[in-house]
């Protein structure tokens, strides 16, 4: 009897667990190729729920990179200054915007900000997250526990290095590339 009890749960666990795990995956569209991002909802499940919702909004869609520094990150998310096919658009206010919703209170993990990792962008304000991320270049373990990381990127990552870098240390890009669209795996 506990057998089949057993059986019948490990059976719904590994029917159930590719569903979950689907809904999860977000495909970014860049002009050089696609990118496929798993999210991690156990760690960050306010920040994973947020980007989710922007991204099947298509908040994303047209925001461009405004901030790549090469060997470190390329940000991006900027939903009320940053999309490029909006009348708010204004590349020298790009990184100051955000959406419309409130700020959301820090998530911050152990999880390591390896290379390919999406972690929210903040101010100095731990709890000013919103609609920025950025996604690391290289190992960068001076953002863990400081940043909240909530997904990394599976495959194509070679498309995200080969966004356009910025200049100086602020990485400001001149002209950027941008996001074509995020949206969820179906």
């Amino acid at each position: 009897m506990i057998k089949n009890y057993f059986f019948v749960i490990f059976i719904i666990l590994l029917t159930t667990k590719p569903i979950y795990a689907k809904e999860n995956i977000m495909i970014m569209k860049l002009e050089k190729g696609s990118v496929e991002i798993q999210l991690f909802p156990e760690i960050a499940p306010n920040h994973v729920k947020r980007f989710i919702s922007l991204s099947n909004e298509g908040k994303y869609d047209g925001v461009v990179f405004h901030r790549v520094i090469d060997g470190f990150m390329a940000q991006t998310g900027d939903v009320k200054f940053g999309n490029s096919t909006n009348s708010n658009f204004n590349l020298d206010l790009a990184g100051t915007g955000g959406s419309d919703l409130p700020d959301l209170k820090s998530e911050f993990s152990p999880t390591a900000h390896v290379k390919g990792t999406l972690s929210m962008a903040r101010s100095s304000d731990p709890n000013s997250a919103n609609s920025q991320f950025f996604i690391v270049f290289d190992s960068s373990p001076h953002l863990d526990n400081q940043y909240t990381a909530f997904g990394k990127v599976t495959k194509g990552m070679e498309y995200i290095d080969m966004i356009k870098k910025g200049v100086g240390q602020s990485g400001k890009v001149e002209d950027p590339d941008k996001i074509i669209s995020i949206r969820s795996k179906k």
